[in-house]
């Protein structure tokens, strides 16, 4: 059964109906204003099952004083924003062991709650989780594209009517949180977005961390932003707020438990020697990064050369929302070795076959553009499957063996 949420479909319903139909456990991961809610919500309805949120300051007073006695009372339910009480979790593992029909407890986080190791154990074997990240332009335009099982199947989405110019620079701006979306300005989504990290660092933090001194965070998640795409050094991180590179790691791990940015490590094989091994971070939205980097649509058109970091951000974004959705299973690295040779995401699949992703803010492409994926491509022989320069161009055309030019909208298909 499709199940459809509000507004916009959400392309990992089909993920989480089939994990509901063998699993007793399943999680839905992801930040918050994402959409968890809504969609767990509309099958909380569908399906008749209970649903109990611990927003609620008296359902989150019961599941932190009798977990138990909570999770004893209920047969089929849906609980959102578990993060906030953990213990919950031992007590569902109690219960699924004595009953372990599928699809017993549907549960939420707005925190990544498998990177704390007592509740990966206590619910190993039992319970599946997916991500919902904001929307992604196939959920915003309707469109059914998963863009990385198209290409590693040799096929690159076509772009009907290709977004460009200054109508690509207002989309990356926009990002995918739905209540941005339905601000009809920019100060508007900018005004929501601040208010957004805001509501984070005062409350959601407290579930995932202790941390004394929170008024460093907002002061450092806004220096990271002026570095969102480069190599982690995290002393030099540090050193832009007065913080040592321990903290620094620290805190840009708890931003990584509430889904704000990702660390990506470098693809790389035995054989090769001359790589780089430092971890390059990303922010997932590129809506919020441009609030946090203070830059708008009427920004970049001033100055394009700005546009670069914010677009590959997006690109990021949108490949990682259809590895989550899509039935294969794939994973985001980038390359860079010390004579400089660069690709910004390599996406391997289960097999080990890589597909090499370039964001390019430009509406052309050059010989030497090609110079990292080449590389790439002579480094992984027979597993690379393609070569993508993503442009801020109208053709899709190939430009190489196995290498190919094609526009930003690809991503979806339109």
């Amino acid at each position: 059964m499709l199940l459809t949420a509000s507004f916009y479909p959400r392309l990992i319903e089909n993920r989480l109906a089939e994990a509901m139909a063998d699993t007793p456990v399943v999680l839905l991961a992801g930040p918050r204003q994402a959409g968890k809610t809504t969609l767990v919500r509309q099958i909380a309805a569908l399906r008749g099952l209970r649903y109990l949120s611990l927003d609620d300051e008296v359902t989150l007073l019961a599941a932190r004083d009798d977990s138990a006695g909570m999770i004893r009372s209920l047969d089929v339910a849906v609980i959102d924003e578990v993060q906030r009480a953990p213990q919950l979790l031992l007590a569902i593992k109690k219960s699924v062991d004595e009953d372990r029909r599928p699809g017993r407890f549907l549960l939420t986080g707005s925190a990544n709650l498998m990177m704390l190791p007592a509740v990966a154990d206590s619910l190993a074997g039992r319970m599946e989780t997916l991500t919902l990240l904001p929307l992604c332009q196939s959920e915003i335009r309707r469109a059914k594209t998963n863009w990385l099982d198209a290409a590693f199947a040799g096929v690159l989405p076509r772009s009907h009517t290709p977004l460009v110019g200054n109508a690509l620079m207002e989309t990356v701006c926009r990002g995918g949180y739905p209540e941005v979306l339905a601000r009809d300005t920019a100060r508007r989504r900018a005004a929501w977005c601040k208010q957004y990290i805001d509501a984070l660092i005062r409350r959601d933090v407290r579930d995932v961390a202790s941390i004394d001194k929170l008024d460093e965070l907002p002061r450092f998640l806004r220096a990271l932003a002026q570095v969102s795409g480069q190599l982690c050094n995290y002393t030099q991180l540090g050193g832009q707020v007065g913080i040592d590179g321990k903290t620094a790691s620290r805190y840009i791990g708890v931003f990584e438990q509430m889904y704000l940015l990702r660390r990506i490590e470098v693809w790389a094989r035995n054989r090769l020697s001359r790589v780089v091994k430092t971890p390059k971070m990303q922010f997932i939205d590129a809506g919020l990064l441009a609030t946090l980097a203070a830059v708008s649509p009427e920004a970049l058109m001033r100055d394009r050369g700005r546009f670069g970091a914010l677009l590959e951000t997006f690109v990021f974004g949108e490949l990682l929302k259809h590895a989550a959705a899509s039935d294969d299973e794939y994973t985001l690295h980038y390359y860079r070795d010390h004579d400089q040779y660069e690709v910004d995401f390599v996406i391997e699949n289960a097999a080990g076959d890589i597909v090499g992703v370039e964001a390019k803010a430009s509406a052309t492409v050059k010989e030497n553009d090609l110079r990292g994926l080449k590389r790439l491509a002579g480094l992984a022989g027979k597993r690379f499957r393609l070569g993508v320069i993503l442009y801020d161009g109208k053709e899709t055309l190939p430009v190489g063996e196995n290498l190919w030019a094609a526009p930003v909208s690809s991503l979806w298909g339109q």
